[in-house]
């Protein structure tokens, strides 16, 4: 059984004012993670153990210890804010709005294809053999709606009217 298991002893060390503070900081949280964290030390601080915090919260109990230490040695609710990182860097940087506008207006059949307009798996090969740049087709799809192109099938029409065409429409 761990120290905290009655949440006795982590709940002794929390203040009225910091079961106020906790509360009123869930109630104004907008991130999951966030409201998260918040409400796991708060279940400690009104006595649960954290073993039952983090059951409740559906993370493991050292994760919910930790943010009750950190919680515990500011006495702030900030310090349970994610702070921010750099996350996973954009594979197709390098394809701007004006790339990608030069490649659109290219004709395909200019560039050795066998289509007369683009499509997103045609766009991303071409810009993989002739710009270097990797994306995939669902990237390609996401940066080309941010530049605000739209995709319209395209409509064929005759160049030449036929000669006979109202003596066949019954005219």
């Amino acid at each position: 059984m761990d120290q905290d298991a009655d949440g006795g002893a982590a709940a002794r060390r929390f203040t009225r004012a910091d079961r106020r503070r906790l509360g009123l900081a869930l109630a104004a949280a907008r991130l999951a993670r966030d409201y998260r964290r918040l409400d796991a030390v708060l279940l400690v601080a009104e006595g649960h153990a954290i073993s039952e915090a983090a059951r409740r919260v559906r993370v493991a109990r050292l994760s919910v210890r930790r943010w009750v230490e950190r919680y515990l040695q500011e006495r702030d609710v900030s310090a349970l804010v994610d702070q921010p990182r750099s996350g996973r860097p954009r594979r197709a940087a390098r394809l701007t709005a004006k790339r990608l506008a030069a490649a659109m207006a290219r004709d395909p059949r200019r560039c050795g294809y066998l289509a007369t307009t683009w499509t997103v798996p045609l766009l991303a090969h071409y810009l993989a053999a002739h710009d270097g740049i990797d994306i995939s087709q669902r990237t390609l799809r996401r940066r080309l709606h941010e530049a605000g192109w739209r995709w319209k099938r395209p409509r064929y029409v005759f160049s030449e009217r036929e000669v006979h065409l109202a003596q066949k429409k019954g005219a």
